[in-house]
């Protein structure tokens, strides 16, 4: 990594992705030791969803365990974070400056797909946590406009981390779970697809990928574990150099991606 990326998308996989990081927690871990430390990280996950971009402001986020049925030790798993009032009143002010709607939440806490990734990454938790949410009924070109909003915050020492997963259609897995373990072919498809458009930085085809992609339907039958990767391509900032820096599938049909989006 030449250059301190200004945005990341991450995987956050499976939450057992916490006990079994593999080859992509690897991946997480070496690239977050290479940076230095940002002054305050941006997360937005797939998992917290909202009518209108809400900033969080608690004090000390909770670790959520959103999720059930899982093995006790995870549930036994904490992320001590904490917050920073002055960091999160920056990120509502970046989002009103490019017009968009802003809430503000002073309780809400951390779930599986901030959580999880930010523990691989920074396992101090000495960076102080600001959460974003998305919102899913806006489709890729909200989350691209979110992203952009939050892009001059590079500038001021954040790093905006999103969290999501670049294929995540849990019948695909449960149909694979009972059949033996074949990845349909979709997922390399669709992964390769993106990589390849990003390359490009095609943004119109990306943002269509509903309609132009290979298996995009199939990859996301619900958009909202790829439009953290919206935020992200759009938080990169104008001509961002993209880096897919580890590709790989888990679970049988979850391409667990993660790209650095690097300014020029």
């Amino acid at each position: 990594m030449t250059q301190t990326p200004s945005a990341l998308f991450v995987p956050h996989g499976a939450p057992t992705f916490a006990l079994n990081p593999g080859a992509a927690g690897a991946a997480l871990s070496t690239l977050a030791a290479s940076l230095p430390l940002p002054r305050a990280i941006v997360i937005v996950s797939a998992h917290w969803d909202t009518a209108e971009p809400t900033v969080g402001f608690a004090e000390r986020p909770e670790t959520i365990h959103d999720f059930w049925g899982f093995p006790e030790a995870l549930y036994a798993l904490r992320y001590p974070a904490t917050g920073c009032r002055e960091a999160s009143e920056e990120v509502v002010a970046a989002l009103k400056t490019a017009g968009l709607p802003v809430a503000t939440d002073s309780s809400r806490g951390l779930d599986h797909g901030a959580w999880v990734p930010l523990r691989l990454m920074f396992p101090d938790a000495e960076v102080p946590v600001i959460p974003v949410s998305i919102q899913s009924r806006g489709g890729p070109e909200q989350a691209y406009r979110l992203g952009q909003a939050l892009a001059p915050l590079a500038a001021k020492g954040f790093l905006v981390i999103t969290s999501g997963n670049v294929t995540h259609n849990l019948r695909d897995y449960q149909m694979a779970a009972r059949s033996g373990g074949q990845t349909p072919a979709y997922v390399r498809e669709f992964s390769d697809w993106l990589a390849g458009r990003v390359a490009e930085r095609n943004i119109p085809a990306l943002l269509d990928y509903r309609r132009q992609s290979p298996g995009g339907l199939q990859a996301h039958p619900s958009e909202e574990h790829l439009l953290p990767f919206y935020v992200a391509l759009g938080a990169g900032g104008e001509n961002a150099r993209a880096d897919r820096f580890h590709a790989g599938i888990d679970d049988y049909v979850i391409a667990m991606d993660a790209y650095a989006f690097q300014p020029q």
